[in-house]
């Protein structure tokens, strides 16, 4: 299955049994139909918490705001909450990803102004 979508928050490293790692990171998937007889279009988003068990180094491009389009399977989970009602929540267990848009920096180097032209730099007033 493929499914693309925007993470919504910094993806993170756990460690399990067996020395192995897990990089964990949910991501938003937008949708918009327009009901039957409607002009309005009514939009959705679905949440779905995501795992990669192949490589922890790709945590450090896996961060809030990136486009990615992952492939895999998708599971479900299912509990009894404390207010005594069923929950649910998606998983998707990814096997690849493909990043289509990096995240932006937080902190984006200052880019520099553009130099200011005096009026003696003007090439016009040059005395050849």
């Amino acid at each position: 299955m493929e499914i693309t979508g925007r993470i919504v928050k910094d993806a993170s490293v756990f460690k399990v049994k067996q020395n192995r790692e897990v990089v964990n990171f949910s991501i938003a998937v937008n949708d918009s139909y327009k009901p039957k007889g409607s002009t309005e279009t009514k939009k959705i988003v679905t949440y779905i918490d995501c795992s990669y068990w192949l490589s922890a180094g790709l945590v450090q491009w896996l961060k809030k705001g990136a486009l990615v389009q992952l492939f895999g399977r998708i599971g479900l989970n299912v509990y009894i909450g404390n207010d005594a009602q069923a929950h649910g929540s998606l998983t998707f267990h990814t096997s690849d990803i493909k990043i289509l848009v990096f995240a932006q920096a937080e902190n984006p180097k200052a880019v520099p102004a553009p130099k200011q032209q005096k009026e003696t730099d003007n090439p016009d007033d040059l005395p050849f």
